[in-house]
């Protein structure tokens, strides 16, 4: 490439949207404000070149390179055993909600290998680091909320014990997914579980925000509310 790939993220920069971005990412400091479109752009580039020397030596100082990362691995053609061998190595880049959601939606590989990436997520669900566990969590709401996986699910969720502020609202946004998918089955764990208060009543109200939820259920739902000790 005629330009670095630092330099072609420099060159998109819009300091509006720099602003916009790093309001929404309170823990990191290095966002240089370059839009998700641009950088998908250059990722599917990066993806039908020489991909592998760019993950081997690409640089991670800014937000964007690290979500250009993901997205490259999220779209080269390879087998599955490579990509996971990349994402091993790319989740403990992960520092903020943003680079973590998005690198999950793009791992769409998985679809077609649910049980080795199932086996895959196991540990980072066990992790004692908050944005592994989110990885985890977030795999599971994108790929395993369905009738096959729904009470393994479940029962990871409800494991899932951490004070971490971005673990407790994956937790809670992957119940309020599987409420919205599998109601029945999710209504019974929502009515035993062992979930923290914040966590249960975060559960609760997305599941309410939901319009795919009818007025009558969500009056049911918010009834469920605990009370904070």
């Amino acid at each position: 490439m005629e330009k670095t790939i630092r330099e072609q993220i420099l060159s998109q920069v819009d300091t509006d949207f720099q602003k916009f971005t790093a309001a929404l990412l309170p823990t990191i400091n290095n966002v240089l404000g370059v839009r998700l479109p641009v950088l998908r752009k250059l990722a599917q580039d990066i993806a039908k070149g020489d991909w592998r020397l760019y993950l081997e030596t690409a640089e991670s100082e800014h937000f964007e390179e690290v979500m250009l990362q993901g997205m490259v691995i999220g779209s080269v053609k390879t087998d599955i055993e490579e990509v996971l061998s990349y994402t091993a190595k790319f989740v403990p880049k992960i520092d903020n909600w943003s680079v973590c959601d998005s690198f999950c939606a793009g791992l769409k590989i998985t679809k077609q290998h649910k049980e080795r990436v199932w086996d895959f997520i196991q540990p980072y669900l066990f992790s004692k680091k908050e944005y592994e566990i989110r990885f985890g969590v977030v795999m599971l709401l994108n790929f395993y909320i369905e009738e096959q996986y729904i009470n393994r699910v479940l029962t990871l969720l409800d494991q899932t014990h951490r004070e971490d502020y971005y673990v407790q609202m994956a937790v809670a946004w992957a119940i309020s997914i599987c409420y919205i998918k599998l109601p029945e089955v999710t209504m019974a764990y929502l009515s035993h579980n062992a979930l923290d208060d914040f966590t249960f009543n975060k559960a609760l109200q997305k599941i309410t925000e939901s319009y795919r939820v009818d007025q009558a259920t969500k009056t049911t739902i918010r009834s469920m509310k605990r009370k904070r000790k």
